[in-house]
């Protein structure tokens, strides 16, 4: 790919900055698609006539923000958009999915009664080896992995939780039908999936990963405590929201 016109701005900016506006807006007006391959770092130097450790920290913090991809000994490439998830309430991944024109699939890896560990006991509310529900599935967008899904019920706010055929039914809309929530608490954290997960997840285990946390309550009793870990380079979440915390409609 060859570097065309600029269209450098006329305010002075600094230098790296004029770079990763360059391929910004290249990749914001279509010219660049995702995965075309961006100018390398050389092409850029001799194109602007500047620094090539300026020209690095553009591409760098482009990659930072999610703009590009840089493979080591490649190049640097038009990173695929990520979908986005809402934290506002709790969405039905499979609607999310074919919402954006895509095939989802939920492959259930397991679905048992089991002994509450310390930290599912307390977030629940149960006493330490109480029984609780346990179901995990991997979810696909057009058979790529893009959630690993962990949950954890209270027996007593959902008693016909496990007898029900999760290969027809997800297990977050048989729940949002049959047990009305009234308050969630989302948590989001950065972390590194052990190899196990990494291997579902289609991932190199040392990818980060964005894992959701969600508790759910209904009229002050948790009912709920899901884990969905997301590989970071498919995935972001993220949230639109008034002032006063409530969601914009339309």
């Amino acid at each position: 790919m060859t570097v065309a016109s600029t269209s450098r701005p006329a305010t002075p900016a600094a230098l790296y900055q004029q770079v990763k506006d360059f391929v910004a807006r290249k990749i914001a007006d279509g010219s660049w698609k995702p995965g075309d391959r961006v100018p390398s770092e050389q092409e850029l130097v001799a194109e602007f006539g500047i620094a090539r450790m300026t020209v690095n920290r553009a591409l760098r913090e482009l990659a930072g923000q999610g703009k590009i991809v840089r493979v080591a000994g490649v190049g640097s490439f038009v990173a695929e958009e990520k979908p986005q998830s809402t934290l506002l309430q709790i969405a039905n991944i499979a609607d999310e999915i074919r919402q954006r024109g895509h095939n989802h699939r939920c492959m259930l890896l397991s679905l048992a009664r089991v002994a509450a560990p310390l930290d599912v006991a307390s977030a629940l509310d149960l006493r330490t080896g109480e029984s609780v529900f346990a179901v995990s599935c991997v979810h696909f967008e057009d058979e790529v992995a893009v959630q690993l899904e962990d949950r954890y019920v209270n027996p007593r706010m959902a008693p016909d939780f496990i007898r029900q055929d999760f290969t027809r039914l997800l297990p977050s809309e048989y729940l949002v039908k049959h047990v009305p929530f009234d308050q969630i608490e989302h948590v989001v954290d950065a972390i590194l999936p052990t190899a196990e997960q990494a291997e579902l997840l289609q991932m190199p285990a040392t990818q980060p990963c964005l894992m959701l946390t969600r508790r759910t309550w209904a009229a002050g009793t948790p009912v709920t405590l899901v884990r969905c870990l997301h590989p970071g380079t498919r995935y972001r979440l993220g949230s639109r929201f008034r002032p006063d915390g409530t969601a914009p409609r339309g």
